[in-house]
C-alpha cells in the first residue's frame, strides 16, 4: 500500500475509514515510516471530528467568535504599532529636549495603554470562550459515542490503543481543544506583527555600508536581514534540541494515565484489598507506576532545560543586537535616538514573531500527543460502530418477534471480535411468563450469551428477537450502586423522583432492607457501605420498582445465602407474575423457581446447547411449540396431536 493510500483512508465525505495496521504496509516502508504514517492519520482522524464545531452541528457562534477573535488580534497589532511609533516620538523629543512635546506624548500614552489592555482582555475572553465551547461540543460528541450501546464496556473486549479512555476524554481532549485555538491566535498575531514591523525595520534601517580593506559592501534592509538570520539560528537550535518533545510528551501522558488508573483501582476495590491485607502489594504497584511517571518527567525536564537555554538566551540577546547594529548610524548622525529605540522595539517584536512557533514547540508536542490519543479512542469507537452496522464484521441482528413469543434466539452464534467462536448455533423460543434457567460449567459461554441477548455483545451471527412491547431489565452479578442518595441508588437507572419515598421504602422492605428506609434521602458512599448481599438485594428492589416484562438475571443471587436467595426468587415469582425471566446461574436449587432449563456445554468450535428440559409445564410454551410444529410440517403436527 502506498503512502498516499494510507493518508487517504478518510473518504471525501468525512466518514472515517479504519487505516491498515503497520504490518500490512508494503515492505519498502520501514517500521518508522509506517509509524509516521499512522501518526499522521491519527491527526487527520482527530480533525475529521473536531472541525465539526465549525460545521452545521457547531452552530453559528463558532464562526462569529472566530471572526471576532481575529479582529481583536488585528486591533492588538494596531495598538502595538501605535506604541512603537510613540516610542520613537518620545525619544526623539527627549533628544531635542522638547518638554511640551514630551508632556503631550505622555498624555497620549495612557489612552494607548488602556486601549491595548482592553483589547487584550477581550481577546483572552473570546479565545477562552471558543476553547470552552469547543471542548464542550467535542466532549459531548465523544461521550455520547462512548456511552451508546455499551461501547464503554466493549472497549475492554477489543484490541486497540484506547487504554484509560476516561483520562483521554478528561485531560487529552482538554489539551487537544485548547492548544489549537492558542496556536491559530498566536500564528496570526505573529504573522501580522512580523509583516508590520519588518516594514518598520526596513524603513528605519535602510541600507548599511560596510568597508573591508578598501572594499565596500552595502546590505539593503540590514535590520531585516539580521532579524531573519538571528531567528533562523535560534529556531534551528530550538528544533534540534527539542526534537524528542513529541515522543516524550506522549510517553508522559500515557504513564500519567496509567498511574491515575492504578490509584482508581485501589479506590474501587478498597474493601477486597483491605480484607486481604494487600496494601504492601498495592503500594509496590503504585510505586512502580509512579516511578515511570517520574522517569518521564525527568526526561521532559531535561528537554525543557535545554530549550530554556535557547529561549532565555534569545530573550536577553535580541534587544541588544539592533542597538549595536544601529550604533554606527546613530553616531554619524544619520539615525536619531528615537529611530534607534523604535528599531530596537521592532526588532524584538519581529524576533518574537519569528520565534513564536519555536517557543511554543513544547505545547505543540503536547497537543500532538493529546490529539493522537483522542484519535486512537475515536478509531476504536469507529470499529465498534462498524461492528454494530455489520460493516466488515459478523454481527448479531436484533429485531421483533413475529408472533406471541416474548424472546427468540434464531440460529444465534456468539464470537469474539476476531471471529473466535464462543457459543455455537442456538435456537431458543421463550414464551411470555416463562422462567428459563441457563446452566453450564464455568467458561461455557453463559454470561457471554446473556450479554449478546442484552445487546452489549455485537459479534456473531443470527438474530435476537423480542416482543415489540417488551421492557427488559438486567441484574448483573456485580450490582452497581451509583453515587448520591439511597433514593437514587434504588431508582437507578430511572430518575430518583420517578417513585415516591413510600414506594421506595416498600420495595426495600420486601427485599429485606427495611432498616435503610430512614436513610433514603441520605447521601453516603453506599457502594462502600453496603455488603455484596445488600447490593444484590438493592438490585431486586430496583427490579420491583421498574416492573419490566423481561428480567435477565446473571448470577444475581451469588452473594446471597440459600435462604435469602429463595426469598428473592419467590419475591420475583409473586410480584412479577407475568414477567419472562431468563436466569444464568450455577446453583441447582434455583431449578425450583424456573419452568425450564437450558444446558450449555463447552465444545470445540463454541459452546453448544445440549439439552432443553421442561421443569414445570408451561401453557404458553406448549402453545408456541404447537404453532411452530404446524408451520414446519402438517404431518409432524398431526403425529404430535395423536401422541
Amino acid at each position: 500500500m502506498k503512502a498516499k493510500e494510507i493518508q487517504d483512508v478518510v473518504s471525501e465525505d468525512g466518514n472515517p475509514v479504519e487505516p491498515p495496521p503497520p504490518e500490512v504496509v508494503e515492505p519498502e516502508l520501514s517500521a518508522e515510516e509506517a509509524e509516521d504514517l499512522r501518526k499522521r492519520y491519527l491527526l487527520k482522524r482527530f480533525w475529521i471530528s473536531a472541525r465539526g464545531f465549525w460545521g452545521v452541528d457547531g452552530g453559528r457562534f463558532a464562526w462569529v467568535a472566530t471572526g471576532g477573535l481575529l479582529l481583536l488580534v488585528l486591533l492588538a497589532v494596531g495598538f502595538q504599532y501605535s506604541i512603537n511609533v510613540w516610542n520613537r516620538a518620545i525619544f526623539d523629543n527627549f533628544q531635542k529636549k522638547d518638554s511640551a512635546a514630551v508632556m503631550w506624548l505622555a498624555g497620549i500614552f495612557f489612552p494607548l495603554a488602556i486601549g491595548s489592555v482592553v483589547v487584550g482582555v477581550l481577546q483572552v475572553f473570546t479565545r477562552m470562550r471558543i476553547q470552552r465551547l469547543w471542548r464542550q461540543w467535542l466532549t459531548n460528541a465523544i461521550v455520547t459515542r462512548w456511552l451508546t450501546n455499551g461501547r464503554y464496556y466493549q472497549l475492554n473486549l477489543v484490541q486497540g490503543d484506547h487504554t484509560n479512555p476516561e483520562y483521554r476524554i478528561a485531560e487529552d481532549l482538554r489539551v487537544a481543544t485548547e492548544a489549537p485555538v492558542d496556536f491559530v491566535t498566536g500564528i496570526v498575531s505573529a504573522f501580522l506583527s512580523a509583516t508590520t514591523f519588518i516594514v518598520v525595520l526596513w524603513t528605519i534601517g535602510g541600507a548599511l555600508t560596510l568597508s573591508f580593506g578598501g572594499t565596500s559592501v552595502t546590505i539593503p534592509g540590514f535590520l531585516v536581514v539580521a532579524a531573519v538570520i538571528y531567528a533562523a539560528i535560534a529556531s534551528t537550535a530550538m528544533m534540534i534540541i527539542g526534537r524528542r518533545f513529541v515522543a516524550i510528551s506522549e510517553s508522559k501522558n500515557q504513564t500519567e494515565a496509567e498511574f491515575r488508573y492504578t490509584l482508581m483501582r485501589v479506590r474501587e476495590n478498597g474493601e477486597s484489598i483491605a480484607l486481604l491485607g494487600g496494601e504492601d502489594e498495592e503500594r509496590a504497584g503504585i510505586d512502580g507506576s509512579f516511578g515511570k511517571v517520574l522517569k518521564q518527567w525527568a526526561l521532559l525536564c531535561g528537554q525543557h532545560m535545554r530549550t530554556t537555554v535557547v529561549s532565555q538566551g534569545s530573550s536577553i540577546i535580541a534587544p541588544v543586537i539592533p542597538i549595536l547594529l544601529c550604533a554606527p548610524k546613530f553616531l554619524d548622525g544619520s539615525m536619531s535616538l528615537g529611530e534607534v529605540m523604535q528599531a530596537a522595539s521592532a526588532f524584538t517584536i519581529v524576533q518574537q514573531a519569528f520565534g513564536w512557533l519555536v517557543d511554543n514547540y513544547p505545547r505543540l508536542a503536547e497537543w500532538n500527543a493529546g490529539a493522537r490519543r483522542i484519535a486512537s479512542l475515536m478509531m476504536s469507537l469507529d470499529g465498534l460502530e462498524r461492528a454494530e452496522t455489520g460493516e466488515g464484521h459478523n454481527r448479531i441482528d436484533r429485531g421483533e418477534t413475529d408472533g406471541e413469543a416474548m424472546m427468540q434466539l434464531n440460529d444465534l452464534s456468539v464470537t469474539l471480535n476476531d471471529g473466535t467462536a464462543v457459543v455455537g448455533e442456538t435456537e431458543v423460543t421463550i414464551a411470555p411468563g416463562e422462567r428459563v434457567l441457563v446452566s453450564g460449567k464455568s467458561g461455557s459461554g453463559k454470561s457471554t450469551l446473556v450479554r449478546a441477548i442484552a445487546g452489549l455483545w455485537p459479534w456473531g451471527n443470527g438474530r435476537v428477537l423480542f416482543h415489540r412491547d417488551r421492557r427488559l431489565f438486567m441484574l448483573p452479578q456485580k450490582s452497581y450502586v451509583p453515587s448520591g442518595t439511597l433514593r437514587r441508588a434504588a431508582a437507578y437507572p430511572g430518575a430518583a423522583d420517578d417513585w415516591t419515598e413510600e414506594q421506595i421504602g416498600e420495595a426495600l422492605d420486601k427485599v429485606g432492607l427495611g432498616h435503610l428506609k430512614e436513610k433514603i434521602e441520605e447521601e453516603a458512599p453506599w457502594d462502600q457501605t453496603l455488603s455484596g448481599g445488600e447490593k444484590q438485594r438493592l438490585a431486586f428492589a430496583r427490579l420491583l420498582l421498574h416492573n419490566p416484562d423481561i428480567v435477565v438475571l446473571d448470577e444475581a443471587t451469588s452473594a446471597l445465602d440459600d435462604a435469602s436467595q429463595d426469598k428473592m426468587m419467590k419475591l420475583v415469582n409473586e410480584e412479577l407474575k407475568n414477567a419472562t425471566v431468563l436466569s444464568v446461574a450455577h446453583r441447582p436449587e434455583l431449578e425450583a423457581f424456573h419452568s425450564r432449563k437450558i444446558m450449555l456445554e463447552r465444545r470445540k468450535g463454541g459452546a453448544k446447547l445440549v439439552s432443553d428440559i421442561e421443569l414445570i409445564p408451561h401453557k404458553g410454551r406448549r402453545k408456541l411449540l404447537g404453532r411452530w410444529l404446524r408451520r414446519q410440517s402438517p404431518t409432524i403436527a398431526k403425529t404430535q396431536s395423536k401422541a
